[in-house]
């Protein structure tokens, strides 16, 4: 699985790919398209899911432009990051930083 350097690179590069899923859901949330630039430029990644399909990919953690915490799931590969989901994370499901899941009760 790429770094987080590598998957802003990408972004940078415009090397990215959005997809169908990805543009409903930052629909239906609420989200920008910059607060995704600003989450993946601050972002680290948390969690990397290498048995994913059609790519690997990774959780990352970041923060918009106004400080809110932002999950975006991106997938890594054929030269390209693979914008899947974005979403705020719900505090109780996730840690006071967000970044390790809380035990289902």
């Amino acid at each position: 699985m790429p770094s987080i350097k590598e998957i802003q690179a990408l972004y940078d590069n415009k090397s990215v790919v959005l997809a169908r899923h990805f543009l409903d859901r930052i629909g239906k949330r609420g989200i920008t398209f910059a607060n995704v630039k600003s989450a993946v430029d601050t972002g680290e990644i948390i969690e990397q899911y290498l048995d994913d399909y059609p790519h690997p990919s990774a959780l990352i953690i970041g923060y918009t432009d106004d400080n809110k915490p932002l999950h975006v799931v991106v997938g890594v590969g054929d030269g390209l990051a693979w914008l899947i989901t974005a979403y705020y994370p719900d505090s109780e499901k996730w840690d006071a930083d967000y970044k390790i899941r809380k035990a289902e009760k």
